[in-house]
């Protein structure tokens, strides 16, 4: 099994621990796994992206254009800006919320959700459209997003790891005092039905 994970999206959203977490998956079966962070301006709401390159000693931990197998995308802008990477047959969860970057809310840009979902929907026919932040806020906490992308990536049946498997990893990653948290966004975003185009 070799698979070439990319994760994105933007300072504050928990890219950087769903990586932890499928890392530590990967680890407790014993794969060999190598990860890289993008972190750029995160902390003022910039871009994010975590690349993982599983069960693949020989190869970069860095994803060159057309490798990856799988994008887990908690926000649409940032599912297009990743689209280089992928192959033709990745699998894809796309979280639906927008984070408006400082440059439109300031008039100096544009968004075009519509546009960006439109040209997801178009690439990946089989990917799966979930609206996170309301499963999030259904789990306690808007910053379980993340946990809840696995949940639904791992209910499309696009994870290399059981539900089990992560869940597992998750009690190594996670603080303690946030695990029944975190583990209830999990469950909603396995149950969740997403859309599928």
């Amino acid at each position: 099994m070799s698979n070439s994970i990319v994760i994105a999206g933007v300072g504050g959203q928990g890219t950087l621990l769903a990586s932890k977490i499928l890392a530590a998956a990967a680890g407790a079966r014993g794969l060999f796994v190598r990860t890289s962070e993008t972190i750029g301006m995160a902390q003022r709401g910039g871009c994010v992206s975590s690349h993982l390159r599983i069960d693949a000693k020989e190869l970069s931990p860095i994803i060159p254009e057309h490798h990856a197998d799988i994008l887990l995308a908690f926000e649409p802008a940032e599912a297009v800006r990743m689209l280089p990477k992928m192959k033709a047959s990745a699998g894809c969860v796309v979280n639906t919320d927008s984070v408006i970057p400082t440059n439109v809310a300031l008039g100096k840009g544009v968004y075009l959700k519509k546009d960006y979902l439109d040209l997801l929907r178009n690439r990946f026919p089989a990917a799966v459209f979930i609206e996170g932040a309301r499963t999030a806020l259904a789990a306690g906490d808007i910053r379980t997003l993340n946990v809840v992308i696995l949940g639904a990536a791992s209910g499309a049946g696009i994870l290399p790891f059981s539900a089990e498997e992560i869940l597992s990893a998750m009690k190594t990653c996670v603080k303690p005092k946030l695990l029944a948290m975190n583990e209830k966004a999990f469950e909603l975003g396995l149950a969740a039905p997403g859309v599928r185009w």
